[in-house]
């Protein structure tokens, strides 16, 4: 079987627009969670989320071009480009001629829709920007990832909500695999920092809104006063190669991608099965995939989105499908930094999976006071200080709306 690695990465994140600020201020346990500087936040009961800060979109890309695309497909292509330079194929025609891209996208240009249907409501239904419908859809960022560099190989986006970026990860892995491609570009993209999406996350009293005063201390997975997520937003690429073209070209390898599970509970549009068994059997599917054993693997990269069913049901998804290992394994949520970046989310934590692995660095779960541990929340999350120590083996999983489970693994090359 062909073997896949990480060539290239580009991020833009809620603490850094760059990979290297990312994964230093995700090493830190410094917060991106602030109060809302998108839009006016004074009618919602949620005051805070996770936004990109100081982004220079001209520094990505032609701002006649950008001012085309909607929020999250400018993060798109700016991690595009981090991506391509990271990996030394930014001018190769050849290689770009035949390469793919698999994107994650949760929803779109969410603001797009706002913004739209208030011209279309203040003009009495005469009226809607004329770039309304390509900025708003979700396939837009891939396909200007597409157009920008000239990669002419597939262009696929994949919508299976808090999971999209795993699985385009996953997804670009198989392509591989199989022959289709020598390089793919996989990762996520999302914007959803606007008060159309924030109602409707709060009405289905997903978010957390009690932190207002100190908005760094809202996102607290596994502990025993979270209260929901935080919407957060980026953009996340990884340049995935079949190993011996990257080896021809002297390629840096960052990690081998080695593993990929995916399952559906079938069971309700929003909430996990409370049994766990399907999110359970994606990890252990990833595991046989990747040739490992549940005490192989040194690091899980939770979903933990700070919810008490996501939180504790993943917990057990652990204890199902790792055993007595489950009990020395390190594991924490980076969303207690980032917030929940939904179609990024799978893509953002996959990268920083990769840079634990590189730097034998687990990273903490910030703001973890007290774990629930009557609510089933038992293991090791690395609260609030991360630690050094041997990351050969590492796993990321994410889980999204409808019942989607998406799990990766990942490993040293030696």
């Amino acid at each position: 079987m062909r073997r896949v690695v990480v060539t290239g990465m580009g991020c833009v994140s809620p603490v850094g627009n760059t990979v290297e600020e990312t994964w230093a201020a995700v090493k830190a346990g410094k917060s991106g969670i602030a109060l809302t500087t998108h839009y006016d936040n004074a009618p919602f009961k949620v005051k805070y989320d996770a936004e990109v800060k100081n982004f220079e979109v001209e520094k990505y890309m032609d701002p006649k071009n950008a001012r085309k695309m909607a929020r999250f497909s400018k993060y798109a292509v700016a991690a595009a480009k981090m991506a391509l330079d990271d990996a030394g194929i930014t001018d190769n025609k050849e290689i770009l001629d035949n390469a793919s891209v698999f994107l994650g996208v949760g929803i779109g240009g969410f603001e797009i829709t706002e913004s739209s249907l208030e011209s279309y409501v203040k003009s009495e239904k005469t009226r809607i920007p004329p770039m309304t419908v390509p900025m708003l859809i979700p396939n837009e960022a891939a396909a200007n990832i597409s157009i920008t560099f000239g990669l002419h190989g597939a262009a696929h986006t994949i919508a299976t909500a808090c999971a999209s970026g795993t699985d385009a990860i996953g997804d670009a892995l198989d392509n591989i695999r199989c022959g289709r491609s020598d390089v793919v570009l996989a990762g996520g993209a999302e914007s959803t920092t606007n008060g159309f999406a924030n109602l409707g996350f709060e009405v289905l009293h997903a978010l957390s809104s009690k932190w207002a005063d100190d908005p760094t201390k809202a996102s607290r997975p596994f502990d025993k006063q979270r209260d929901g997520f935080i919407m957060g937003e980026g953009g996340t690429i990884l340049v995935l190669e079949e190993y011996e073209h990257a080896k021809a070209r002297g390629a840096k390898i960052y990690a081998e991608v080695v593993g990929y599970g995916a399952t559906c509970d079938g069971y309700h549009l929003t909430a996990p099965n409370p049994d766990g068994v399907l999110g359970a059997r994606a990890m252990t599917i990833a595991m046989k995939d990747a040739g490992v054993t549940p005490n192989d693997v040194q690091y899980y990269n939770a979903h933990g989105t700070s919810t008490h069913l996501n939180d504790s049901g993943e917990t057990q998804m652990l204890h199902m499908a790792f055993g007595e290992a489950a009990k020395k394994l390190h594991i924490s949520s980076t969303k207690s930094m980032t917030g929940h970046c939904l179609g990024d989310a799978g893509a953002l934590e996959a990268m920083l999976t990769i840079k634990a692995i590189q730097d034998n660095f687990v990273p903490p779960t910030i703001n973890l006071d007290e774990p629930d541990v009557e609510g089933g929340c038992d293991l090791d999350y690395t609260p609030n200080k991360g630690i050094e120590t041997a990351v050969n083996v590492a796993m990321s999983g994410n889980f999204g709306f409808g019942g989607h489970n998406g799990i990766l693994v990942f490993k040293k090359v030696q």
